[in-house]
C-alpha cells in the first residue's frame, strides 16, 4: 500500500471522527423546550430526564429566599400548572406573570428540579416593523437630538 493512500486512509478516519464529535455535541446542547401542558401529558416518560419546559409563572405563587438561590413557582398554561424548584443564581428580573424556560429533571413527585432560569424580555421581541417606524419618523430624531 502506497504512503498516499494510508494518508487518505487516516483522512477520512480522521474526518469521520470529528463529524461524528461534533454531530453528538450539537445535538447534545439543541434541546428544545416543551410546553408545561407537553410535560404534564409526557409526565411519565420524562420522569429523571433533562427537560427545558417554558411557561408563565403563575400569579401567587413565586417564592424566592433571601439570597436567591432557591425560587419555588409554579408555570402555567391552559391545561395544567406544573411546580417547580430552582437552585442556583436566579435572573434579576424572575417575576410573576412572565415567560420563563426553565432546565432541569422532572421527578417522580411531580417537581420540576430546576438549575437554569432563562427570562425572555418583551422589548427585545418588538416587531421590526414598528421599530422601522420609529425610526423613519422625523419627529423621533427630532426628540433624540434635544
Amino acid at each position: 500500500m502506497s504512503a498516499a493512500v494510508k494518508l487518505g486512509i487516516a483522512a477520512c478516519i480522521v474526518a469521520s471522527v470529528t463529524a461524528y464529535m461534533a454531530y453528538v455535541g450539537m445535538t447534545a446542547s439543541w434541546q428544545y423546550y416543551l410546553t408545561v401542558d407537553e410535560c404534564l401529558s409526557d409526565a411519565p416518560a420524562l420522569v429523571n430526564q433533562r427537560v427545558r419546559v417554558n411557561g408563565k409563572v403563575v400569579v401567587g405563587s413565586l417564592d424566592i429566599s433571601a439570597d436567591r438561590r432557591l425560587a419555588t413557582f409554579k408555570i402555567g398554561e391552559a391545561a395544567g400548572q406544573l411546580l417547580v424548584r430552582c437552585t442556583g443564581p436566579l435572573p434579576d428580573n424572575l417575576a410573576e406573570d412572565i415567560d420563563v424556560v426553565v432546565e432541569g429533571r422532572l421527578d417522580e413527585s411531580g417537581y420540576l428540579r430546576g438549575d437554569k432560569v432563562l427570562t425572555r424580555c418583551a422589548s427585545k421581541y418588538e416587531s421590526q416593523g414598528s421599530m422601522a417606524a420609529t425610526a423613519a419618523d422625523p419627529r423621533s430624531a427630532e426628540w433624540r437630538r434635544r
